[in-house]
């Protein structure tokens, strides 16, 4: 079975690098040190620090596996080459929420990078495929869960 496209900003790939780079370079050797240290305090069988600094180890590990992962299938968005004739992943879009007569703005990305406090939602979200291909001045119809949602398209932009 083939693995799935992680689609990524130029931005969340850097995230993405950045972060394996300080997991491998810095933070391995910060927890080996800890085990080190835990493990010259004698018998290991009770020792809290040692059991403690195994797990951040082990979470370190699958960290950097999973972001491998990622990048290993990732797929960049050139955000200077997003038509901006429709909405795609790499645009930040303007819409009107005719439920709370307000205007949001979107950036659309892949769904390693979503996260709705920063304003990033997924294509693959009810929200994000709905908006995929619309247009300005579209509306387009969302289901969701307490109902169906409508948002009007005011403006595509690039993300910058």
């Amino acid at each position: 079975m083939e693995e799935k496209k992680n689609l990524l900003t130029y931005g969340g790939l850097k995230k993405l690098e950045d972060e394996l780079q300080d997991l491998k370079v810095y933070r391995r050797k910060e927890v080996a040190q800890k085990i080190k240290e835990a493990r010259e305090q004698g018998d290991l069988s009770e020792n809290a620090e040692y059991d403690a600094a195994k797990d951040e180890q082990r979470d370190i590990e699958a960290r950097i596996e999973e972001i491998e992962k990622i990048l290993k299938n990732a797929e960049v968005v050139v955000e200077d080459e997003v038509d901006l004739e429709k909405i795609g992943v790499g645009c930040k879009v303007k819409v009107h929420d005719f439920e709370y007569e307000e205007d949001i703005e979107f950036k659309i990305v892949g769904s390693t990078e979503a996260n709705s406090l920063e304003g990033k939602i997924s294509n693959e979200s009810p929200v994000g495929k709905a908006l995929i291909g619309a247009r300005a001045g579209e509306t387009v119809s969302v289901e969701m869960p307490s109902g169906i949602i409508e948002y009007k398209v005011l403006e595509i932009q690039r993300n910058v």
